[in-house]
């Protein structure tokens, strides 16, 4: 009887996660609600002077791309990075232009990379997320299939019943972190934005 009930539960599951992951139609792997946007756009988080080849630069400077692994780093508070940014452009007017924009340039190499890490993940996941939820709705019908059987065989409808626990754990526990790390790729979005600001504050 507990096996029937939990049949009922894992059909309900499959149906309603396991093939109806992406909200976004135009990509089928995005698990988040929010839509995907693959890189992050310069004019919605710079409204600084032009970067011309400051991106080409940036990692021939040791300082800045010291500072960039610090100021990316979502482990410093923002207050500690608004600091290090203000200790670091305290110069002549010229020089404070330049050294701002390789840094944001930088960050915004850095940044974009590690969100791209962070969605391409997420999509990993997605895949697999698929790939167990058809196991499970296959063990399940198979487990469904054994109980019907006349006698029916105990000792594998407790081993298939068992398996499928652990399936459905591992896939929720993998569900609970995807809702966690959508929130990541937003959190990336408004640190970038805020750096910048910092920098275009500092140059001012």
């Amino acid at each position: 009887m507990r096996w029937q009930i939990a049949i009922g539960a894992l059909l309900a599951l499959t149906a309603s996660a396991g093939f109806g992951f992406a909200a976004d139609p135009r990509h089928q792997d995005w698990p988040c609600a929010q839509a995907k946007v693959p890189e992050i756009s310069l004019a919605a988080v710079w409204a600084g002077p032009p970067l011309d080849d400051a991106s080409d630069k940036w990692k021939n400077d040791a300082r800045v791309s010291a500072l960039v692994s610090k100021l990316a780093a979502r482990r410093t508070p923002l207050e500690e990075a608004q600091q290090a940014i203000k200790e670091f452009l305290a110069g002549a007017a010229a020089e404070k232009v330049t050294m701002a924009k390789l840094l944001f340039a930088g960050l915004f190499d850095t940044l974009n990379a590690q969100r791209s890490s962070v969605m391409n993940g997420l999509e990993r996941v997605t895949r697999k997320q698929r790939e167990a939820a058809e196991k499970i709705r296959s063990d399940t019908l198979a487990l469904q299939a054994l109980q019907d059987a006349s006698p029916p065989d105990q000792s594998r409808i407790d081993e298939l019943g068992n398996q499928l626990v652990w399936q459905t754990r591992i896939f929720e526990d993998r569900r609970r972190v995807v809702k966690f790390v959508c929130e990541v790729p937003v959190a990336i979005d408004q640190r970038l934005f805020a750096l910048g600001r910092m920098i275009q504050q500092e140059m001012e």
